[in-house]
């Protein structure tokens, strides 16, 4: 019965799924005997397994090892395979490995037997023999094959009979966010059942780990997938564990398992997906060793308008599914166009059609539908005339932003789709691509796709290349709909325009690339770069961009020497790192060989592109990467050596704990710049601060007048009312808190929130508090209250000092300024809560009121009264010989309001005033009384006194 049914698993593809199931269980026994000690591979085995093995020509596999470390986005991989020849003459033995397109090669070992075989990473030569190939090995090929975004690492020896063979593969790659997660993947593809499959992912981010998911294994051709149409859950055998930075991803399947799977061994992509903790801030900076990454990619931002032509091929190639996934991927792409966008779309061929002549439409419904009726009715036929095509779009596109009043801050693009070569017209790629570039003189990107494997991806990557924007290619057996509309959703929410990532000349040096033309919503900007001065105790960052119509500018210093609470010693995965692996150096070397090779690719001239080629070949041999300019050459470590031990190339940990600092959960120290931050606030009297403790300065009459407002939790108090003059409003809402032992109120208040409209020239909101301010004029933003930054529009300034106030310019004659009070340690009567204080009011009209607003403009006379009740005005020389007479009186429009002497702090603490105090909630100081100030919302925006609008 078991002979029956080895013949029906071997030969029948369509053997059932209970026999293929006893098979694999039997083959697992057997595996896992066969394998439990190599060196006995002449043992006696079972009459069944001997028949297995004569079937079985190949090498088997017993061991297939991958162990991925990623550190701050940076991944290190090793694979390590064995393979086992029990039979009875030498037979060759095939590694061969996927490995994604953008990661470098960085070692390769293999041990046949007892002789090692070290890889060695050397320049490459111009002209390489090819007749140089040893009797036992062949040299590995790590570009063999493409596969849309991955290379084909292979390596093939002749293993002796009854003996071993063992690979080790390590490559390095900088993992890319895309729609909003970071991706992992690893190519799970021994092609055969192995007794020992198991795959461990180690993840480690500072900022805080989220959203981490294990889908399904991918396969691209989807054959022997094993899951159910949706299936969403991780594969057989993966355990998920994580903490708030840590996680930690294995997979483990057995045989049985993996038959389940694929019976040829092809199981697919492992995938791991995850994002990190971010906020808008100028990013997440990471030191180490005189060397820094910084990783910035803002949330919470309002998108910029598009404006946007598709190009699309409709020749004679794109017949079948190819057109018919097009069309697919578009109905729903032009379903996602936002209102404030603008488009159109072209299609060629050996003819170019251009659906609405000299102009690009805004997203009205009836243009959405007769754009998907132009769509449907579009039909392959002709050559493919891409250089035309291309000119047409780049024409198309020029014409409406010259003629148009189009925003300024809107980001324009071309979306280009070709499944070929250019065959009609102009056909050279050199002069297509120099047409092409002065078709666009820099004034918008252009993003290409590639459909099949007909498409000359050189020209297309370049293209894009040259012209800012990123290529995508796909295979035609995939699912080209989906992969579209994904590639759109990548760039079709642009978030900030001109991006400019600056820091001080004097501190660092060879910095990859700082300025970015466009953020993308669910992308990430990476900078990386080396510090001259490592004696400096903190690094200053700027950011600048735009967004729809603000300025941002984000700045904050980075410490350096300080403490780090990200100390990654005994992480798992790391525990064993040897040599001096600096993940930031090297992920700063990664990203300066990545731009060295585009460069070269985008430059005409020989002698630099010489130029860009030596220097990007003396970095990948001083960082032991294989590129294009670098070879893999394998030597021989020496006679009757041992079988190397797995080695894992794991950053080394090695005084981490002390350099290793993140942004992110750490106040920046003052430094150069906080200064002069602080020099832009005038310090005012004018005030309302803590419990709330109102304070009015009157510097004409050289005195300060002061009272509480005992108000209730949730009341909102109308702190200024010029809402009808110049269009300004601010409130405070109160929070409540215990009130201290033995005191005489029974709860305290203070402000938790402070919200300020402007209504000239254009709407403004703010609501502030201290996490955090929502700026809203018609496109919200939320910054951080932890991160300084500036915000500018056209009437509007928002400057924030990090952890410690937010200044408010309004039309350069208004100005306010919130303090921030927060406890490290609360007790249980404090609150973190905001101050308010008026800087400049010069732009409030004579009629604005509130608690504060009403006395901006009106003088206050101080009266002493005397023991006959007359009252005679004090001038100004006598004010401080009133200050032990507990009778004075205020004189305010009419109204006698008696007063006291008091002292009070204000700017938290910093500075000391003398006021009189009006008691009872500052009866017959205020117009009206306490509750008349309540407003009914945050922005209630009271016409006049006693009103609610």
């Amino acid at each position: 019965m078991i002979l029956w049914l080895c013949l029906c698993w071997g030969f029948s593809p369509s053997a059932g799924q209970p026999d293929s199931e006893l098979m694999a269980r039997y083959l697992e026994e057997q595996l896992l005997a066969d394998y439990s000690i190599v060196e006995q591979v002449a043992r006696r085995v079972p009459r069944q397994a001997k028949f297995l093995q004569r079937l079985e020509t190949r090498p088997r596999m017993s061991e297939f090892h991958v162990r991925a470390t990623i550190i701050s986005r940076y991944a290190f991989t090793t694979v390590s395979c064995t393979m086992v020849n029990s039979g009875s003459e030498a037979r060759e033995a095939v590694f061969e490995m996927q490995i994604p397109a953008a990661a470098f090669i960085s070692n390769f070992t293999m041990s046949i037997g007892n002789k090692t075989y070290y890889g060695e990473v050397t320049g490459k030569e111009k002209k390489n023999s090819t007749d140089d190939k040893e009797r036992h090995k062949k040299p590995p090929s790590p570009t063999e094959g493409r596969e849309n975004g991955y290379e084909t690492f292979k390596a093939s020896v002749f293993i002796p009979r009854k003996m071993q063979a063992r690979f080790i593969l390590h490559y390095e790659e900088l993992l890319q966010r895309r729609r909003g997660k970071y991706e992992y993947t690893v190519s799970i593809r021994p092609q055969q059942l192995v007794g020992r499959l198991r795959l461990e992912v180690n993840i480690l981010e500072n900022s805080g780990i989220v959203a981490l998911e294990v889908p399904p294994l991918r396969n691209s051709k989807q054959k022997g997938s094993g899951k159910a149409e949706g299936d969403v859950s991780p594969p057989p055998s993966t355990v998920i564990g994580h903490t708030k930075t840590l996680a930690k991803v294995t997979f483990n399947p057995s045989v049985v398992e993996q038959t389940k799977i694929a019976r040829n061994g092809i199981l697919g992509d492992f995938i791991v997906r995850y994002d990190v903790n971010r906020e808008l801030s100028v990013g997440d900076v990471q030191i180490l060793n005189g060397y820094f990454v910084h990783y910035f990619a803002p949330t919470d931002l309002p998108p910029l308008p598009k404006n946007v032509v598709f190009v699309l091929d409709s020749s004679a190639s794109m017949v079948g599914t190819k057109l018919k996934q097009t069309k697919e991927a578009l109905f729903t792409i032009l379903q996602d166009l936002r209102p404030e966008d603008h488009f159109n779309i072209i299609g060629f061929s050996n003819r170019i059609k251009v659906w609405q002549q000299d102009r690009l439409v805004p997203v009205t419904p009836n243009n959405i539908r007769d754009a998907k009726k132009y769509i449907h009715n579009m039909s392959p036929t002709g050559g493919t005339n891409i250089n035309e095509a291309l000119q047409t779009g780049a024409k198309l596109l020029n014409d409406y932003i010259a003629q148009n009043d189009i925003d300024a801050r809107s980001v324009s693009l071309i979306i280009f789709l070709t499944d070929g070569r250019p065959t009609v017209g102009e056909t050279q790629s050199s002069k297509i691509l120099s047409n092409t570039k002065d078709a666009i003189r820099d004034k918008f990107c252009l993003f290409t796709i590639g459909i099949g494997n007909d498409v000359d991806h050189k020209l297309l990557e370049r293209m894009a290349l040259e012209n800012c924007g990123m290529t995508r290619l796909f295979q035609e057996d995939e699912d080209a709909a989906s992969h579209l509309k994904g590639f759109y959703d990548e760039i079709g929410t642009p978030l900030l325009s001109d991006i400019r990532v600056d820091y001080p000349e004097d501190d660092v040096e060879q910095v990859t690339q700082n300025f970015f033309p466009n953020y993308f919503n669910g992308s990430e900007i990476i900078i990386a770069g080396k510090l001259i001065n490592r004696t400096s105790d903190k690094l200053h960052v700027e950011v600048t961009a735009s967004n729809a119509k603000k300025y941002i500018l984000l700045k904050t210093d980075v410490a350096i020497d300080l403490p780090s609470r990200n100390d990654i010693r005994g992480v798992p995965g790391l525990e064993d790192g040897k040599g001096d692996n600096n993940y930031i150096e090297r992920a700063w070397s990664y990203l300066t060989i990545k731009e060295l090779l585009n460069s070269r690719l985008k430059s005409d001239d020989s002698q630099e592109k010489d130029s860009l080629m030596e220097k990007a070949k003396s970095m990948a041999l001083a960082y032991n990467f294989v590129t294009p300019f670098t070879v893999l050459k394998m030597k021989e470590a020496g006679l009757h050596s041992e079988p190397s031990q797995e080695e894992f190339i794991s950053p080394s940990t090695e005084g981490i704990g002390e350099k290793v600092q993140s942004l992110q959960g750490h106040k920046a120290p003052p430094g150069v710049r906080r200064g002069q931050d602080k020099q832009r606030i005038k310090i005012s009297k004018t005030s309302a601060d803590g419990d709330p403790h109102f304070v009015i300065d009157f510097p004409s009459s050289k005195f300060s007048v002061c009272f509480n407002i005992d108000g209730e939790p949730g009341d909102i108090l109308r702190l200024v009312s010029d809402h009808k003059e110049s269009g300004v409003t601010v409130n405070g809402q109160l929070i409540g808190a215990p009130a201290p032992p033995n005191g005489h109120k029974k709860h305290r208040t203070y402000f938790s929130t402070i919200t300020i409209l402007s209504n000239k020239p254009e709407r403004s909101y703010l609501e502030i508090t201290p996490r955090r301010v929502i700026l809203d004029d018609g496109e919200r933003l939320v910054l951080s209250c932890g991160r300084s930054a500036v915000v500018r529009s056209r009437s509007l300034e928002v400057s924030i000092s990090a952890f410690s106030n937010i200044t408010v310019t309004i039309r350069d004659s208004i100005s306010f300024v919130i303090l921030i009070h927060h406890y490290k340690k609360p007790a249980p009567y404090q609150r973190n809560h905001l101050g308010f204080y008026i800087s400049n009011s010069k732009g409030l009209s004579s009629d604005s009121h509130g608690l504060l607003g009403q006395f901006l403009n009106h003088e206050v006379k101080l009266l002493q009264e005397s023991l006959n009740k007359s009252h005679q005005e004090v001038g100004q020389n006598q004010t401080k010989a009133l200050k032990a007479n507990p009778t004075n009186t205020l004189k305010v429009k009419g109204r006698l309001v008696p007063v006291v002497w008091k002292q009070r702090r204000i700017y938290n603490g910093q500075q000391e005033v003398d006021c009189w105090f009006a008691k009872n909630n500052a009866d017959k100081l205020i117009d009206g009384s306490y509750k008349d100030y309540l407003a009914s919302h945050p922005f209630d925006t009271g016409t006049s006194f006693g009103t609610i609008n």
